[in-house]
């Protein structure tokens, strides 16, 4: 396979698993080969076994951070930090797109970026949904109250008003009675304190009340 028929068979997607090409006339052996050779010289980036990013300039839509993260560990979701920012909960953008997965804990780092992957357990595995983002590009993402939800779990420690409102939460960017339904499914006495403790600190910015 010649590059450019590389580039016609894709059609512009920049992001592929090696197993599509595995259908065509050459030998798996030698796809994985060339696939090998256009990594070593930067036409293509390896972000995992068998998965792959076409380069720049060769690359047509850059491929969307987000996608990418949904798709380098499988199962995960976009979760913590990550997701409350996609939200617009906190007001900072993050340089680690984090995720949460039922696997084990890792990290990815690549050219496009560094991916972190915290461990979830299995029956704490939900509150997210598959979420559309620009050409046609899809991503896993926690809903606002589950990747909150998620960043108490994963948090040692307390979880007292400091820790609350260091997080800068945005005062009606959160569903007060979907963080408590959330909190009961979890069934974690720590998780339903921290959200009780969230949703009183969020009333007092909204009315500009504290109480001491």
């Amino acid at each position: 396979m010649k590059w450019q028929d590389l580039l016609h068979l894709l059609g512009g997607v920049t992001l592929f698993e090696a197993s599509a090409l595995l259908a065509g006339p050459d030998s798996p052996g030698e796809v994985r080969r060339q696939l090998s050779r256009w990594a070593a010289s930067g036409r293509l980036i390896q972000l995992r076994r068998g998965l792959y990013v076409v380069a720049s300039p060769f690359a047509g839509e850059a491929p969307n951070l987000l996608a990418l993260a949904s798709r380098i560990r499988v199962p995960s979701y976009l979760s913590l930090q990550s997701a409350l920012s996609y939200h617009g909960v906190i007001p900072e953008s993050v340089p680690v797109v984090t995720s949460v997965t039922t696997g084990r804990p890792g990290q990815c780092d690549t050219p496009l970026g560094l991916f972190l992957y915290r461990h979830l357990k299995r029956d704490l595995f939900w509150g997210y949904r598959e979420v559309d983002l620009e050409a046609g590009q899809k991503a896993f993402v926690a809903t606002a109250e589950k990747a909150l939800l998620d960043l108490y779990y994963l948090t040692a420690g307390v979880l007292d008003s400091s820790f609350v409102r260091e997080l800068r939460l945005a005062p009606d960017s959160l569903d007060a009675q979907c963080l408590c339904s959330f909190a009961a499914r979890a069934a974690k006495p720590r998780l339903t304190r921290a959200v009780d403790l969230t949703i009183r600190i969020l009333e007092e910015d909204r009315t500009g009340e504290r109480r001491l």
